[in-house]
């Protein structure tokens, strides 16, 4: 064969033994890393926060080499759908928006935003979370997960963030009109507890932008990929994302890719 082809026997016998060249062996492991990240983040990490970890890891990598690596790799992110609200069609009275939107801050404990979330269970029907975010460290400081739509849950949801959080007096709260936060009993709770409530405009939602992304990436990276057997089934799983993953895993490219957890620890830091 080797004669019919005029190819020498010892370049046929080579090609038996071809060995990984370095841009080879350089792509191969850059994928396996790759692939790591991604199978951690349980899938949820595209190529902008798998490009932040290699680069912290002290690997000198370009996103653009990073996106070629996924695809021929055929690695994808779950994708959060953009957030399109729904008008409501509920009469409520109007109240003072003081966050107008501004979601700058310069330190923990000045602005505060929560909202309600609905999670389904196979045995129990529709449960509801809860969630209390302060807007600088974009952790999620207080939640609450209950079987009813109460103003109990808001109230539990905001005492939980107060007493981890133990803020000055003067914490803007910014929530929705919803019948919970503008109950007599949740306004009590406001001012012992020395805050300004602020409230979106009725059918605005962009207008408590930030927690209605929490929730949205919440359904995206977890909700929706599993069915819940019941509310303690739930309540455990959302524990297990909240406080496990989201709080102290995951990055945030509105932070610096740091994680909620390590904002607020630099954030305490700059403060001490």
């Amino acid at each position: 064969m080797c004669e019919t082809l005029d190819i020498p026997k010892s370049t046929y016998y080579q090609s038996l033994h071809k060995t990984e060249s370095d841009r080879d062996r350089e792509r191969r492991e850059f994928t396996e890393k790759i692939i790591q990240i991604h199978e951690d983040s349980k899938k949820r990490y595209g190529a902008p926060k798998i490009h932040e970890i290699l680069v912290k890891q002290g690997h000198k990598i370009s996103i653009n080499r990073v996106q070629r690596l996924m695809k021929k790799a055929g690695i994808q992110s779950i994708i959060v759908k953009k957030f399109r609200p729904t008008p409501s069609k509920e009469k409520v009275e109007e109240r003072e928006n003081i966050l107008k939107r501004d979601f700058t801050t310069t330190a923990i404990n000045q602005k505060w935003v929560g909202d309600i979330t609905y999670i389904h269970t196979l045995r129990d029907g529709w449960c509801y979370l809860a969630s209390v975010l302060d807007l600088h460290s974009r952790k999620v400081i207080g939640y609450s997960f209950g079987r009813s739509m109460t103003t109990e849950l808001v109230e539990k949801a905001l005492e939980n963030a107060y007493v981890t959080q133990k803020p000055n007096d003067g914490v803007i709260f910014h929530s929705d009109l919803g019948s919970q936060y503008t109950s007599d009993a949740f306004t009590e709770k406001i001012q012992d507890y020395k805050m300004t409530h602020s409230f979106s405009h009725k059918g605005s939602p962009y207008d408590n932008a930030c927690i209605e992304s929490f929730h949205a990436i919440l359904k995206k990276e977890e909700v929706n990929h599993v069915q819940y057997l019941d509310f303690n089934a739930a309540r455990v799983e959302l524990f297990k994302y909240i406080e496990g993953w989201y709080n102290r895993k995951r990055i945030h490219g509105s932070i610096n890719y740091l994680t909620p957890q390590e904002m607020e620890d630099l954030a305490l830091h700059q403060a001490a």
